[in-house]
């Protein structure tokens, strides 16, 4: 009797001390994972490789900076460029609002990569000029089978420092899509296999979408028909240069984040 109750006792003594342990496996559940929806109250805890500053990636003719702002460290790539033409500034602010609301909302950056260039053509925004300090449009400076060589074009492809940067860009990022802010036609354009990206960012703002033509040298014909990436051509309306950023990103900043996040649809907030 008493080995008996001895045994006993070991039993329920052990029985006691594996309570705990069953008990919490038995509330563990494979699909019960912390709540990670992003929402844009969620704290900024990036390292400064995924928020980055401004950096130089190149000089105008007359020795501005051209300054490109990469956000995120993901396989997916959104190249942003504005002010290629400089007589066409609405842009620049909104791409820089674009950058701003990125760092404030780092949950969009998650497996992405957005490259930002706000001025590529520096020299001809300070004069209020379609063309470079040398007199050449940038938008047909590129290497392209329709391109034509002279003074307004360039003699030859990638005479201008700024379209050089552009193209380094392009070479060191590979984007999977590129988005070239112009105005002022009133429309969203696109080139190379761009049209599924265009009708969704046609979704967010009030431009519909209006093909133009690949035009000689330009960087749509670069990106989209040369290297076959998607490529919009977001042309914003001539008044829009006189409207605040506020007043922009209201417009046009889900447009944006419609290509960031495409093919996800941009959250109502």
């Amino acid at each position: 009797m008493t080995i008996s109750a001895n045994k006993n006792r070991t039993v329920i003594s052990i029985v006691c001390s594996l309570l705990p342990i069953l008990a919490l496996g038995g509330c563990y559940r494979p699909t019960e994972y912390p709540q990670v929806i992003a929402t844009p109250q969620m704290p900024t805890t990036l390292p400064p490789t995924i928020l980055a500053q401004p950096r130089i990636v190149g000089t105008s003719v007359q020795n501005r900076p051209i300054m490109c702002t990469v956000l995120g460290q993901g396989p997916d790539v959104t190249l942003i460029l504005a002010a290629i033409h400089g007589n066409e500034p609405a842009g620049t602010p909104l791409v820089r609002r674009l950058a701003e609301h990125l760092r404030q909302s780092p949950y969009l950056l998650a497996g992405r990569t957005v490259v930002l260039l706000p001025a590529a053509n520096p020299d001809g925004l300070a004069y209020n000029s379609r063309s470079n300090a040398n007199g050449v449009d940038l938008n047909r400076n590129f290497s392209t089978a329709n391109r034509a060589n002279n003074a307004e074009f360039g003699r030859t492809a990638l005479s201008e420092p700024e379209a050089r940067a552009i193209q380094q860009l392009i070479r060191q990022y590979s984007p999977d899509r590129i988005v070239s802010i112009h105005q002022p036609m009133g429309c969203i354009d696109y080139d190379g296999p761009g049209y599924a990206i265009a009708s969704r960012m046609a979704q967010y703002c009030s431009l519909p979408v209006k093909k133009l033509g690949a035009k000689p040298g330009s960087l749509g014909s670069y990106a989209g028909l040369t290297l076959g990436i998607p490529i919009i051509t977001l042309e914003l309306s001539q008044s829009d240069s006189g409207v605040s950023s506020d007043s922009l990103w209201q417009r046009y900043g889900k447009a944006l984040l419609a290509a960031v996040t495409y093919p996800e649809i941009v959250a109502s907030k």
